[in-house]
């Protein structure tokens, strides 16, 4: 299974090395038992699942020759800095989420109604346009690598979309 990485709308089944079916995403890919689901996020694959018939679900192993199965076998191979890369990336949609959100927490509070009623809020941080651009390219990285991961939560990753 991989997704066309040029055109982004199509999932691909492959069935011992050879092309089977394509499909527009997201896709249900039928086939003995169940099927294959496949939903891709803004920055990789966000759900590759068989699904069998009696709705029990499992989680499909990547290409090992994929970006998704390269960074499977990091995990394997180096736990420990698996692990750190997945903190650090954490970290780098965090920040971005709560800075984020208290320049807009700023923007709403200065609606006239709003700052009547109750005042303007002033963030505690005063980000410039590099920093904003820096706050989106770190979540656009951690978001990256949480999809390498194939793990997806749509309040994080909803960050750097």
């Amino acid at each position: 299974m991989k997704s066309n990485e040029n055109l982004d709308t199509e999932a691909h089944l492959y069935r011992d090395g050879r092309h089977f079916e394509r499909a527009r995403l997201p896709a249900v890919f039928p086939i003995e038992g169940g099927a294959i689901e496949v939903e891709t996020s803004a920055f990789g694959l966000r759900r590759c699942h068989f699904v069998a018939d009696d709705g029990t679900e499992q989680q499909l192993v990547p290409d090992p020759r994929s970006a998704e199965g390269r960074r499977a076998r990091l995990d394997r191979e180096r736990p420990l800095l698996s692990r750190w890369i997945g903190v650090i990336s954490l970290v780098l949609i965090l920040v971005p989420l709560i800075l984020g959100l208290l320049q807009t927490v700023e923007s709403i509070s200065r609606f006239p109604p709003l700052a009547e009623r109750f005042g303007v809020f002033e963030s505690p941080i005063d980000a410039s346009a590099w920093l904003n651009i820096a706050l989106v390219i770190s979540a656009t990285v951690g978001s990256t690598e949480r999809a390498l991961r194939l793990r997806y939560n749509r309040w994080l990753d909803a960050v750097a979309d």
